[in-house]
């Protein structure tokens, strides 16, 4: 072997190379195992200089077990006779400590052939055996966590769904042991209808592509019966990003799902008995009101008929019917407004005049004892609302403060702007406040908190429904807006009206006048309803203004009429039995297409998408109301290109 000139002498690169190497002991032994030489690896992690161990037996470096079972001598045996030999196991450092080495032994040959010695490499492995028996431990622990649970199977899968692990949970709530079922597709837990829809093929698909997938269903049984599954697949991919197959985790729910059901049927009931509960109180409080309404009515007509036959005065009995009656609409009113069902007719009002156009109505109304007094700014927008239902808003918040103030006192009617953010209960944007205030004797906070609940009064039976408030609120929030109340006992109450602002011009209301729908002259009206009460006032209203009617009790015997009759102005009915208005008036408007048609209903709204073209008409209603309501629909069909021809009109 060549030397270099720079090395002293006898040392050559190789020798420096296996000095410099610390990560590995590197030594030669010779035939019997006598150790001749040694590396600075070898001192570093067995601990031996090199005068200490050179010419001492390698056999030192195994445990006592080890010598004792000669290994030693079967390591250089079989180096010998095999070219080589590797193994792991326990050595032993100078001080006695172990540590776990991997050990390859190769001989030494002559260019005769003749052994010389062994080479021989040592490696410390403790520190990688340490990590690898952690994770040894660490996969066993959790093995063994996996297949003791008994709540959720949890199961591998291959790339193409075939079951390739099986835990106890599995097999507690699915019935197959592991025998059973590994190898085999996990489409055998589906129902039949879900394999022919391709599920389990979509529910992989979803995991590799999305990363996860998670649904409930129906899952079967080993027996074929079903249970309600919670079912999550996601994908298992090795360290190169290569899908190796997917962990499914299947959870049996259907305890949850019956006790849901139960949950949910209980509910049901619960709520039907709170609807029956509340059809009681509204026919024990609105039965109060009407049978009063009614015994006024029928006393007074009764009365007037009496009267009449004598020639006498009947005026005041039948204004006080009409007064009876128009406090059972009102009543009406506000059952729907509780509901939320009342029609409201939105425009632009403005809220000064509004109240300064009902002052003589209030005062009226709340009698003597009781001030009221009003608190505008000089300028306050106009808002977005209904005024017929505003004014009877304001007018209950008034006979209630009234009716909270028995020896007298004051009402102020104000109104301030307001604006609300994103997040505050309303959409956000401009408001206008309306408030009711008095001085009487206020709520305690019980009470305030049901003060809206229908039927909810503390005045005492016969006093009223308990629907004033709630009819306000509904109102309110029917305009985008709502109802707020501030009271405590013996401080008096204040009834806020949010209302959304508009930067629209208020509509002047006016009077309708009765006649005035008559100037174009006589009509040929049908008029249709299957109360015959009804059609017959109806038919008497349209007569005394000068028109003249055909009547029919239903769809069918209004076509009928239609067909034998030149007819300028189609009123109906909708709640009608077999055919109800709307569709009366598409079949009528299909066979006389320029019929103008008047939609007359007793429902405050109509199902959506109902004849949303035609003029509407809401029971009860006056003459004049009707009349108005027919030049609308006769002036609707003009303006559409229809031309009404008036037959002249009849003297009375």
């Amino acid at each position: 072997m060549t030397t270099d000139a720079s090395l002293a002498p006898g040392t050559n690169r190789f020798d420096l190379l296996v000095q410099s190497v610390g990560d590995h002991a590197i030594y030669m032994l010779d035939p019997t195992g006598i150790v001749v030489s040694w590396n600075a690896g070898a001192e570093r992690f067995k601990g031996y200089a090199p005068d200490e161990i050179i010419g001492q037996h390698f056999s030192r470096f195994y445990t006592i077990e080890d010598r004792a079972a000669e290994v030693p001598a079967f390591a250089l045996r079989t180096a010998e006779q095999d070219g080589r030999f590797e193994a792991e196991g326990w050595r032993v450092r100078k001080d006695g400590t172990q540590f776990w080495a991997n050990v390859v032994i190769e001989p030494i040959r002559a260019p005769s052939g003749g052994l010389i010695g062994f080479a021989k490499v040592t490696r410390d492995l403790t520190e990688r055996r340490a990590n690898d028996e952690a994770l040894r431990r660490s996969e066993e622990r959790f093995r063994l966590l996996v297949e003791s649970v008994t709540d959720y199977a949890i199961y591998m899968l291959d790339v193409d769904g075939h079951v390739a692990s099986w835990n106890a949970g599995a097999e507690r709530f699915k019935g197959y042991v592991a025998d059973e079922i590994i190898g085999r597709h996990f489409s055998s837990f589906y129902t039949e209808e879900d394999r022919e829809a391709g599920i389990p093929r979509k529910a992989l698909a979803a995991a590799r592509d999305e990363g996860r997938f998670e649904a409930e269903g129906w899952r079967v049984r080993k027996d074929g019966t079903r249970f309600w599954a919670n079912v999550v697949l996601d994908p298992i991919h090795d360290p190169s990003g290569t899908l190796i197959g997917f962990a499914k985790i299947t959870r049996d729910l259907t305890e949850r799902r019956q006790s849901q059901l139960a949950l949910e049927q209980a509910r049901e009931a619960f709520f039907q008995a709170q609807k029956m509960e509340a059809i009681g109180k509204l026919t024990g409080g609105v039965a109060h009101d009407f049978n009063n309404l009614l015994a006024a009515i029928v006393g007074s007509l009764d009365l007037a008929r009496r009267k009449m036959a004598g020639g006498g005065d009947i005026s005041r009995f039948i204004d006080n019917a009409m007064k009876a009656a128009e406090r059972g609409a009102t009543l009406t009113q506000r059952m729907l407004a509780f509901a939320r069902k009342q029609e409201l007719k939105l425009e632009t009002v403005d809220p000064t005049a509004l109240v300064r156009g009902m002052a003589e109505l209030l005062q009226h109304t709340i009698g003597g004892g009781v001030r009221i007094d009003t608190q505008f700014p000089l300028l306050v927008k106009h808002v977005r609302a209904d005024p017929a239902q505003l004014e009877l808003a304001l007018l209950n918040l008034a006979v209630n403060a009234r009716d909270a103030m028995p020896a007298g006192g004051r009402i102020v009617i104000a109104a301030r702007e307001e604006h609300v953010l994103p997040g505050e209960g309303l959409r956000a944007g401009d408001y206008v406040c309306l408030s009711v205030s008095d001085t009487g004797r206020g709520m305690d906070a019980d009470t305030l908190a049901r003060a809206t609940e229908p039927f909810y009064t503390t005045k005492g039976v016969g006093k009223g429904t308990g629907l004033g408030l709630s009819m306000v609120q509904g109102f309110a929030e029917q305009c985008g807006g709502r109802l707020l109340l501030d009271s405590r006992s013996g401080e008096g109450t204040t009834a806020d009206i949010w209302l959304p602002a508009s930067d629209g011009q208020a509509e002047p209301r006016a009077a309708v006048d009765a006649g005035a729908a008559n100037a174009q002259g006589q009509l040929v009206v049908l008029a249709v309803d299957d109360d015959a009460l009804v059609l017959t006032n109806t038919a008497a209203m349209l007569e005394d203004a000068g028109h003249r009617v055909f009547q029919a009790q239903s769809g069918k015997a209004a076509l009928q009429l239609l067909s034998e009759n030149r007819v300028d102005l189609l009123v109906t009915d909708f709640a009608m039995p077999e055919m109800n208005g709307a569709q009366l008036a598409l079949a009528a408007q299909a066979g006389w297409p320029t019929l103008p048609v008047l939609l007359v209903s007793g429902y405050a709204e109509l199902p959506e998408g109902t004849a949303e073209d035609l003029p509407r008409l809401a029971k009860p209603f006056r003459q004049n109301q009707l009349l108005s309501a027919v030049e609308v629909a006769v002036a609707a069909r003009h303006s559409q290109g229809t031309v009404v021809k008036f037959a002249p009109r009849k003297r009375r």
